[in-house]
């Protein structure tokens, strides 16, 4: 039945490796999944990107819904990293909500890598939205302040409502800091508040008997957060909604060998 509800969803919800868990296993060769990282990165730092959206594909691409592109988006920001044996370095880490894999009704941030992010990628593509200036800065202060802990809840849900804060989920969350940014705040309420006056979200579909199939099987599917027509936070939503009020230099999808698409 799992396998069922999660070609529904945009995020895993059993398993190992995919939408919105932390990866475990791999579908590339390790050099592939390291060089296309370094791409990704190559790719953020020649467009002076200090802080931007990144998504992956952690699902196999037939399986995912109509208008669902990606299945995990996150906020990578140019950071001091230090190395396993005490020394430093400068590169990306990015900032997750990561569900968790033996209780999939919670989620968890976790920072982590580039190779890591792409670690589970089903699909050798990454997207890249490089918001403004300004953004990206405001961005880099509510996470090095850590206020970004502040809009986490732990309460998962693959498709979680994004006028709310009854559930979230790893798009969500980003959408939640990427507001937090735009208007210097921290407080939630202010947050659903301009999510729901600004921030058009994708409507997914979902046969109702599959859904109630999945809440018994699985702690991570609920739509109690949701009245009438489901409706989530993808990358896609939030590289639109940056585009559409000028917050956004760019979005790109890229792919392994170097050439990109807009979105």
């Amino acid at each position: 039945m799992r396998v069922i509800i999660s070609l529904l969803c945009f995020c895993l919800i059993g398993g190992a490796q995919a939408g919105s868990q932390a990866p475990s296993k791999s579908v590339f060769a390790p050099e592939e999944i390291i060089s296309f990282a370094k791409e990704v990165e190559r790719y953020a730092a020649e467009h002076q990107a200090y802080a931007f959206v990144i998504g992956r594909v952690g699902r196999p691409e037939k399986e995912l819904p109509k208008g669902i592109h990606f299945t995990h988006t996150a906020v990578a920001v140019y950071s001091q990293i230090t190395l396993d044996d005490g020394t430093t370095e400068f590169g990306y880490a990015i900032h997750n909500l990561y569900q968790r894999a033996d209780d999939p009704g919670r989620s968890d941030i976790i920072v982590d890598y580039p190779v890591d992010f792409f670690w589970g990628a089903q699909t050798l593509k990454a997207g890249i939205v490089i918001p403004s200036p300004a953004v990206q800065q405001q961005l880099i202060n509510l996470i090095s302040e850590q206020k970004h802990l502040r809009l986490h809840n732990p309460r998962y849900s693959v498709v979680a409502n994004p006028f709310n804060s009854q559930r979230q989920n790893c798009t969500e969350f980003t959408l939640d800091i990427l507001q937090a940014a735009i208007y210097h705040t921290a407080d939630t309420q202010r947050i659903k508040a301009n999510n729901a006056a600004y921030f058009s979200p994708q409507k997914v579909s979902i046969n109702p008997i599959k859904l109630a199939v999945g809440s018994m099987v699985s702690d991570g599917i609920t739509t109690s957060d949701h009245k009438g027509r489901v409706q989530t936070a993808t990358f896609t939503t939030i590289a639109r909604f940056l585009a559409q009020f000028n917050l956004a230099e760019h979005s790109v999808v890229l792919y392994a060998d170097g050439h990109t698409q807009a979105i």
